[in-house]
């Protein structure tokens, strides 16, 4: 008989959901960041996929979903959805310019949002 302890994969499971969500709210009201650029932030570089995921078991209505966007400034929702009217909305509700699904996107260098997380240099 085998015993294998399952909780450490629960726990790292639990502990990246957790910095995916802590990045995602940490997104400036008017701004949006890529799902990849969410991944690499939260620590958890080329999981952009995993940053979908955790997006789409969300259940909480105060997350900003709506800041997170396909590397190329494109809503994922399909054009027309109901999730992709909801996100233009959102978005145009905070001052970004939403033209055709798509984001024009600010050169703005990430490190506006690690400020917001950790803080002072």
């Amino acid at each position: 008989m085998s015993l294998r302890r399952a909780a450490p994969d629960a726990e790292a499971s639990a502990l990246a959901q957790a910095r995916i969500l802590a990045t995602i709210r940490a997104i400036p009201s008017g701004q949006v960041r890529g799902y990849g650029e969410v991944a690499m932030l939260a620590g958890l570089p080329g999981r952009a996929r995993l940053v979908a995921r955790v997006l789409g078991g969300n259940t909480d209505p105060a997350l900003p979903w709506h800041r997170v966007l396909r590397s190329d400034g494109r809503i994922a929702f399909a054009e027309g959805s109901r999730g992709f009217r909801e996100q233009c909305q959102r978005l145009r509700g905070e001052g970004v310019a939403v033209q055709g699904g798509r984001v024009k996107r600010d050169p703005t260098p990430a490190g506006d949002l690690d400020a917001a997380l950790w803080g002072p240099q």
